[in-house]
């Protein structure tokens, strides 16, 4: 389990910034830098590597911010420079990335599939530049390496986990935007309480998300709490007591929801762990579905500093390669019905070995 204590350690970062150039991309006249100087006294001062939000920014403390852990923690690790850009808005794409090559950044890491346009554009017009964008899969470039995670299978153990925890036999889904980042995680937790219902005679309900007709339930952006604070009340007026929004920060909306309903259920974090970093919440979050957004994001700028970058190429983040995977429960595990732990480290090897095949129509390429 290297991997995955190198991860969990990671996760622990804070997100430090080394420098942050204006909501608009446009860089300071004169930028400063780091010096370059690793602890370990590894000498990177000649090499940058820059990153671009999605507009949920990076303090939204899920994905933006862990993929943003990342870098910071090549920073310190191999002495490099370091330049990032926050994006308000889907305008801000494009100049932001722009604003990276012409500061000659040499790894530039979009954050999202939402920037998956603007950085196939960019990319083919600086094919000496190297991209490795996150949570996509069909660009195309040799300058790119494109990273994502089939986070359906760590979903299908949280939905699983809810649906032998649920009192009510009601649990309840919801989506930022309606992309495939988002709803593979939709899927993943419907059939995770399908299979729980199939194994247990139990009857447990999914609110939110319809999986066949891939509708359901979505703010409609990443960043409006009130909207996502009102889906939730819905979904707590209709008996839902486990509750998973998949939207970055949005799950503050759903926990002031739940809080001001008296804390009649508890919610799901997704991307970074909530049970250990979100102490405001941590009495009602049940567990997190994790993506190893920072260790990802470590392997390719080392990889790029180290002259063996792949562009070009595809990397899936799974189960078995420790991608993805289920945080611990908290103070939540000596809730759980008898036996779940051991239940789901079985269904976790099944999922590994094939004999259960978790599919979503989001589900991104095998890596290869």
């Amino acid at each position: 389990m290297q991997n995955r204590n190198r991860l969990m350690s990671i996760l622990g970062i804070a997100a430090v910034s080394a420098l942050a150039l204006s909501a608009c991309g446009q860089a300071p006249e004169e930028p400063s830098t780091t010096d370059g100087e690793a602890a370990g006294g590894v000498d990177g001062g000649d090499f940058t590597a820059c990153m671009v939000s999605d507009e949920g920014g990076f303090d939204d403390k899920s994905f933006n911010q862990l993929a943003h852990d990342g870098l910071v923690e090549a920073e310190n690790t191999l002495g490099i420079n370091t330049l990032e850009a926050e994006s308000t808005s889907p305008d801000d794409f494009t100049p932001n990335l722009q604003t990276m090559v012409d500061q000659e950044c040499n790894i530039i890491i979009p954050v999202g599939f939402l920037l998956a346009d603007a950085t196939q554009a960019v990319a083919d017009a600086n094919p000496e530049t190297h991209f490795a964008i996150i949570d996509v899969d069909y660009l195309e470039g040799d300058n790119l390496l494109q990273i994502n995670y089939d986070t359906a299978q760590a979903a299908f153990l949280a939905g699983y986990a809810s649906a032998g925890y649920s009192e009510a036999g009601i649990v309840a889904t919801y989506g930022g935007s309606q992309i495939p980042s988002v709803t593979i995680f939709m899927d993943g937790f419907a059939e995770g309480v399908k299979y729980h219902n199939e194994q247990k005679g139990t009857d447990v309900q999914v609110l939110g998300w319809d999986e066949e007709a891939q509708t359901g339930e979505f703010v409609g952006n990443f960043t409006d709490n009130t909207k996502a604070k009102q889906i939730t009340e819905g979904f707590l007026a209709q008996g839902a007591d486990v509750i998973l929004p998949v939207g970055g920060p949005l799950y503050q909306g759903a926990a002031e929801a739940i809080r001001a309903d008296g804390d009649s259920a508890v919610l799901l974090g997704v991307d970074s762990d909530l049970t250990v970093g979100e102490p405001d919440y941590a009495d009602i979050i049940f567990v997190s579905i994790l993506k190893g957004l920072d260790v990802t994001v470590l392997d390719a700028i080392e990889s790029a500093y180290n002259e063996n970058f792949e562009g070009g190429t595809v990397y899936t983040g799974v189960l078995e390669n420790e991608g993805v995977a289920l945080s611990g429960f908290g103070e939540f595990e000596s809730q759980l019905p008898e036996g779940m732990l051991d239940e789901l480290a079985q269904i976790e090897e099944q999922i590994i070995s094939g004999e259960i095949v978790v599919e979503s129509p989001s589900s991104p390429t095998p890596a290869e």
